[in-house]
């Protein structure tokens, strides 16, 4: 049992699980969490938002999960609710709009006509003779290629004249940015400058930006052929009351405008149902018919008072205000819950990558002692097996030594050592004893005073000896080195005294 009484083993392990990460977080007492995580439906992220900003008035979970789907009270006329009922008269008292699809203009090179019926099948021999002359020309351009490039030389400059590129209306079609930018261009000429806040973009942009920040997209279209259409412009739509109006950011207002000589701003009118120009349309989002519909909730035709045209436009706007509070409420606590629940993303993951850091340089400590004891064994293990090595090869060389020539024998050499031990050893050399031999003498000199075991000693294999000591005279000083070579009396003379010094850093220690 848990605080308050509640069972934790009555809770799924999914509960259980929220309840962790919930309680994780805001730190509450388990008794007054499992109630608030009950009536988010144990929605984690929701119960932490409503932990930290307040619970609302009335909860949105409750209150969708008892109301019925949204209906679409966007005007639908059919024969059963054509005529008068019941049912009819309550709908009735219902907003209604209509709908305000987004319009991308298809440019005209793509927009394609097709033919009525008895004409394709009167021309369906032309068709068919025309398919069978242009495979041939087809053939005859791949067999001699020089017939297309000359042909395409000699109709280029009739192809690419600018009257080709006009629409029959005598306007340029541009794509919806550069259409915008005339259209303001042409309306400043016109009218004079303004200070409208006109998009400067195509309808789709504008559609885009009204819907994804919750704004009203008032339309207006405009033709010149209409003899109302300056009027209106300039008493109405240039007037302060409405250029403040339209300017003021409370009221949430994007502004686009076309010329209805335009192949953008024509599909936009027949898209809104336009009867009577100048048009002006409020369009906004409206999350009652459904969670992505965008309708046009005012429509107004005509030239009228700058008063009347804003008190039309407000209406509007007051009518669909409340919709968009709540969506942008809405819109706030799903942010709300995005940003906690990326706040805790980024700490579990930086969590993560402490975690992984330090479990890399454990890893690395491991591996790098593990080296190192590898690294001193094998020093080890190398030292032992020189040891060995060099013992064996002082005791081989050690049998190989000549001996001491006798008293009688004159041609000798009298050496005396004074050893790294401070001992001093004199010894007779033969005179055409080669100097390695007085070296042999210094390093086996330990196994030479007792012979025991000497001639069964044989040399390692593949193992080169090297001395590491020097034999120095003092008096002058010169050393004595074993690469020169030459015999013990070309070097040394009949006598010498020698000093033994060692050269490896093994002796530089012990001193």
């Amino acid at each position: 049992m848990a605080d308050g009484g509640v069972d934790l083993a009555t809770l799924t392990e999914d509960q259980q699980l929220a309840l962790q990460q919930f309680t994780a977080v805001t730190d509450q007492d388990i008794k007054d969490a499992i109630p608030l995580l009950q009536r988010c439906q144990w929605n984690v992220q929701i119960a932490i938002a409503r932990f930290f900003d307040g619970e609302p008035a009335e909860d949105p979970i409750a209150a969708a999960a008892t109301n019925s789907a949204p209906q679409d009270t966007r005007r639908q006329e059919t024969l059963l609710n054509g005529f008068s009922s019941p049912r009819s008269s309550s709908s009735s008292r219902r907003i209604r709009v209509d709908p305000a699809p987004r319009v991308v203009p298809q440019p005209d090179s793509q927009v394609v006509q097709q033919a009525p019926l008895l004409l394709t099948i009167l021309f369906v021999p032309f068709s068919l003779g025309y398919s069978l002359l242009a495979r041939a020309f087809r053939l005859v351009g791949w067999i001699f290629p020089f017939i297309p490039r000359t042909w395409g030389r000699l109709t280029a400059s009739n192809i690419n004249t600018p009257a080709s590129r006009r629409t029959t209306s005598g306007r340029r079609p541009l794509n919806p940015r550069d259409t915008a930018a005339r259209f303001i261009r042409e309306f400043e000429e016109e009218h004079g400058s303004n200070e409208l806040p006109f998009f400067e973009g195509g309808y789709a942009g504008a559609h885009d930006l009204a819907k994804k920040e919750l704004k009203f997209l008032l339309v207006v279209l405009v033709s010149p052929e209409h003899d109302e259409t300056s009027s209106f412009i300039r008493d109405t739509l240039l007037s302060p009351d409405v250029v403040s109006f339209l300017r003021d950011p409370e009221n949430n207002i994007v502004l686009w405008a076309g010329n209805v000589q335009d192949a953008e701003a024509y599909q936009v009118s027949t898209s809104l149902n336009c009867t009577k120009f100048p048009f002006s349309g409020l369009i906004v989002h409206t999350p009652q018919v459904s969670s992505t519909a965008m309708s046009i909730v005012a429509r107004i035709a005509g030239p009228m008072p700058p008063t009347q045209y804003i008190s039309k436009i407000r209406q509007g706007i007051q009518a669909h205000s409340e919709p968009l509070t709540r969506v942008r409420a809405q819109r706030a606590e799903q942010q709300a819950t995005r940003s906690i629940r990326q706040a805790q993303d980024s700490a579990y993951e930086r969590s993560l990558a402490q975690d992984r850091e330090r479990a890399r340089k454990k890893k690395e400590e491991a591996e790098r002692k593990a080296r190192e004891e590898k690294e001193a064994l094998e020093r080890e293990a190398a030292k032992e097996r020189y040891a060995q090595n060099l013992e064996q090869w002082r005791k081989w060389r050690a049998a190989s030594i000549s001996a001491e020539p006798g008293t009688d024998d004159n041609d000798v050499v009298r050496i005396s050592l004074r050893m790294p031990n401070a001992d001093r050893i004199v010894r007779r050399f033969a005179a055409e004893a080669h100097i390695e031999e007085l070296y042999a003498f210094v390093e086996c000199y330990d196994f030479l005073q007792s012979s025991d075991s000497l001639e069964k000693a044989k040399e390692p294999q593949g193992f080169e000896h090297e001395y590491k000591f020097q034999l120095v005279s003092p008096m002058p000083r010169e050393v004595y080195e074993l690469k020169a070579g030459g015999t013990i009396k070309q070097r040394i003379g009949r006598s010498g005294n020698l000093i033994v010094e060692r050269t490896d850093e093994d002796a530089d220690e012990d001193e």
